[in-house]
C-alpha cells in the first residue's frame, strides 16, 4: 500500500507527473534535449522574472552545495548554522579545503541579521552561506532582511542561500533580495522524484568563479555555462533526462497554479499545523521563524513517534520523526509542494484518533 507521503522529502508526486517522465528516450546532444532544456529554463524565468541564469544538474541538492562552495568562496566564507542541514554545508566546505567561519544558534533558533553584522565587520570574508529553510528545525531564517543588510554595509560579499526545502513553496527573490546564488533540488517543494538540482546564478558570480582555483569537472559552473551557451540548451555530462521531462511537465503545472498562489497555499496549510500543534503539543522553532514547507513539533506529550507512524502507515500515510538528535523529541509534518490543505487535515484528524486527542 502507498503511504502518503507528509514527510520533508521526497515529497507526494502526482500521478500525472509520474507518467510525465514515460516520454521515449532522447540523446542529450539531440536537438530535442535543447528544446527540452530550453523549456524548462524559459518557464523558471516566465516565474521568477530574473537575470540570474539557472541551471539543472543530475545530482541531489548536496551536490550543488558542494558546486556552490567550490566554485564561489575564493578568500573565507561565512557559515551560518542553525541546525543539520546548515552545519552540513559548513562541513562541505571545509571537506574541500575552504577557509570558513561559524557563526551557531542553538538548534530551533534563527539567524539574525545582526548577528551576521557582527562577524562581517571583520573584514574577512568574501561569501556568506545562509539556509533559507532548515529542514531539520522548521526554521525559516529571514533571508530577505539578511540581504538588504549586505546590500547596504557589505556589498562585495556574495549570498549564497541553501533553499533545498523552500523552493516553490516559499518566497525567495533574487535582484531584489541581493541573493547571488540560489540551489534547491527536485524532491522538496517541487513535488519531484529525487535526482535533479536547479542552481540559479548571478552575472557577478560568474565572475568570481573565475578568481577561483580548483572548481572541480563536474560541477564546474564555468564548465556548465559554456555547454549551456555555445550548445546551446545542453549538459556536460548525460543528464536524467526522464527527470527533465518530469520537470518541464511540473513547471506548467506551476505556471498553471500562479507562484502567488502556490505560496498562499504552503502558508494557509502551515498555519492550520501550527496552530494544531500550538493547541497540543509546542512548535520547536523559534517564534516568528516558523517555516512555511515544514513544522516541528515538540513531543511534549511523550508520544512514541515511531509507534504513531506505524499506525499511520497502517493508514496509508506517514509523517516524519526528529532529526538526528531530535528523534522522539519532536515530530516533523511537512506541507510543501502538491499536498493540500484537505489533506492536510485528513492528516491531523487520523493522528487525533490515534493518540486520542480532541477534535
Amino acid at each position: 500500500m502507498h503511504k502518503k507521503l507528509f514527510i520533508p522529502g521526497p515529497t507526494e508526486v502526482r500521478e500525472d507527473v509520474l507518467i510525465s517522465q514515460a516520454a521515449p528516450m532522447i540523446g542529450h546532444r539531440m536537438k530535442s534535449f535543447s528544446d527540452l532544456y530550453g523549456s524548462i529554463n524559459d518557464k523558471f524565468h516566465k516565474l521568477f522574472k530574473t537575470e540570474h541564469e539557472i541551471y539543472v544538474h543530475t545530482s541531489s541538492g548536496t551536490g550543488l552545495m558542494e558546486a556552490a562552495s567550490r566554485n564561489f568562496i575564493n578568500k573565507k566564507a561565512l557559515h551560518t548554522v542553525c541546525g543539520a542541514f546548515s552545519k552540513r554545508w559548513a562541513d562541505i566546505s571545509k571537506s574541500n579545503g575552504k577557509e570558513i567561519g561559524v557563526i551557531e544558534v542553538d538548534m530551533g533558533k534563527a539567524i539574525k541579521p545582526e548577528m551576521i553584522d557582527r562577524e562581517l565587520s571583520k573584514g574577512e570574508y568574501d561569501t556568506l552561506m545562509v539556509t533559507q529553510n532548515e529542514t531539520s528545525t522548521g526554521v525559516k531564517n529571514p533571508v530577505k532582511e539578511i540581504g538588504e543588510l549586505l546590500k547596504e554595509k557589505y556589498p562585495d560579499v556574495l549570498l549564497l542561500v541553501d533553499s533545498v526545502s523552500s523552493f516553490m513553496g516559499m518566497e525567495i527573490g533574487f535582484e531584489t533580495w541581493g541573493v547571488d546564488v540560489v540551489v534547491a533540488s527536485s524532491q522538496k517543494a517541487f513535488a519531484l522524484p529525487p535526482g535533479i538540482a536547479i542552481m540559479t546564478i548571478s552575472k557577478r558570480s560568474f565572475e568570481r568563479a573565475k578568481e577561483v582555483k580548483n572548481r572541480g569537472f563536474y560541477f564546474d559552473v564555468l564548465k556548465m555555462k559554456k555547454y549551456f551557451d555555445e550548445k546551446p540548451y545542453q549538459t556536460l555530462s548525460t543528464p536524467a533526462i526522464s527527470l527533465f521531462y518530469a520537470l518541464d511537465y511540473q513547471l506548467s503545472r506551476i505556471l498553471n497554479e500562479g507562484l502567488d498562489e502556490r505560496y498562499r497555499r504552503h502558508k494557509e496549510m502551515a498555519g492550520f499545523v501550527r496552530e494544531w500543534a500550538k493547541r497540543y503539543f509546542a512548535l520547536f522553532a523559534e517564534q516568528g521563524y516558523e517555516s512555511d514547507t515544514v513544522t516541528a513539533i515538540k513531543n511534549t506529550r511523550g508520544v512514541s513517534i515511531k509507534d504513531l507512524n506505524n499506525e499511520l502507515g497502517n493508514r496509508g500515510m506517514a509523517l516524519s520523526n526528529g532529526y538526528g538528535a531530535l528523534k522522539e523529541k519532536t515530530f516533523r509534518i511537512a506541507h510543501m509542494g502538491d499536498i493540500t490543505l484537505g489533506e492536510i487535515k485528513d492528516l491531523i484528524a487520523n493522528i487525533n484518533e490515534i493518540i486520542n486527542l480532541g477534535v
